[in-house]
């Protein structure tokens, strides 16, 4: 990506600097577009806002620390906002947030997603957008961050609440668990009937976004804009630790779902959401971040991984990577159920320090069997 005036400025100020030439004052928080510290910012949904980062892996246990598995325990009770901070009930942007979870990308890792955020979240407040859990729309609040800062990237998740994705999750596991039949042929339909509505708004919060940056005097190549699909936190049928009947799936697992309806959405559902946003993002001119293999073998029930017990540590290279639904409903909120963990939400943020340093292209991220989040790698995609 060629760079821009702003960042050609700041090369010879800082060789300047270093020469002893000229001092530089800190930026402040007024700062022209394009200057002052820079930032990655992370845009969108529960997905990218760290929801579930409480946890790390699953257990059994409803006591105490959960087995270690519960970050917000405090030796005498539970406290959310250990890990959600002043989000906690609301937003819930983990401090193991994917763009928290990347490293040093730059001066400042701001997060302006939201848990349950729809694309209606994401637009302007004077295009329509509309305020949510107590916030104006993310394109305002980017305003704002783009007149203080030099933004380098905006990562992008966004769709899934759109498209209804936990009214999915319900009515599978709904299925599974008290009418015994399979969900997976109505949910297409529901999902095939809402998709392109759903596309053409994505398409349009990336536009909201261009919008806003162009007004706070970026061009297009000041920055970047990765758009980012989502990791199955299901595994295929093959690749379940529980049989599919009496209630271990249920009652054990935290994976209350058929055979059929679990391939389904690993195999069909999935796909058919990332290819869609990958056709967005080219039509748009943006990077795509394919996600949907992120979590292969780290899944809720996975034979691959196992839950944490007293003698299981919690660990990023044995536990599972997504929260499971707590059928107790002692752990946590349900919410949370279906999303990425502490350590699925590390792994992302792993996924995005790699696209960060590969300016061009489409990727997919997946892991590497038997490693933890730092094994995450790319491949052209």
């Amino acid at each position: 990506m060629p760079s821009s005036p702003h960042r050609a400025l700041r090369a010879l100020l800082a060789l300047c600097t270093a020469a002893g030439l000229v001092s530089v004052a800190a930026p402040t928080a007024s700062a022209s577009p394009g200057t002052g510290p820079t930032a990655v910012v992370a845009m969108g949904d529960s997905y990218i806002s760290g929801e579930a980062g409480r946890w790390l892996g699953n257990s059994l246990t409803d006591s105490g620390g959960r087995t270690g598995t519960d970050r917000a325990w405090t030796g005498g009770g539970h406290d959310p906002s250990r890990v959600y901070g002043a989000t906690a009930g609301g937003c819930h942007r983990s401090d193991t947030a994917e763009v928290r979870s990347a490293g040093p990308l730059a001066g400042s890792l701001v997060n302006l997603a939201c848990s349950g955020a729809t694309t209606d979240n994401v637009f302007r407040a004077s295009r329509g957008g509309q305020s949510f859990k107590g916030e104006a729309p993310q394109a305002d609040q980017l305003a704002a961050v783009a007149a203080s800062h030099d933004v380098e990237l905006i990562a992008l998740s966004i769709g899934g609440n759109d498209l209804g994705f936990a009214d999915v999750i319900t009515a599978c596991a709904t299925d599974y668990i008290v009418w015994y039949s399979y969900c997976h042929d109505d949910q297409q339909s529901e999902v095939d009937a809402r998709i392109d509505g759903v596309m053409a708004d994505v398409g349009r919060s990336v536009d909201e976004i261009r919008a806003v940056m162009a007004g706070a005097g970026y061009s297009s190549s000041d920055y970047r804009i990765v758009l980012q699909s989502y990791p199955s936190p299901l595994p295929r049928a093959a690749d379940n630790r529980y049989g599919e009947s009496g209630w271990s799936r249920t009652d054990t697992g935290g994976c209350p779902f058929w055979n059929a309806d679990s391939d389904w959405a690993r195999d069909s559902l999935v796909p058919q959401l990332a290819d869609r946003l990958k056709g967005v993002a080219a039509a748009k001119g943006v990077q795509f971040m394919d996600l949907r293999d992120a979590l292969q073998g780290r899944e809720v029930c996975a034979k691959a991984s196992r839950q944490v017990t007293s003698a299981a540590p919690a660990s990023g290279t044995t536990s599972e990577w997504a929260r499971w639904i707590d059928s107790r409903s002692t752990q946590g909120l349900v919410q949370e159920s279906m999303h990425p963990n502490a350590y699925g939400q590390q792994a992302l943020g792993r996924c995005l320090a790699l696209v960060h340093a590969r300016p061009t292209g489409n990727h997919s991220c997946r892991n590497t069997a038997g490693a933890g989040p730092s094994g995450m790698y790319l491949t052209a995609g």
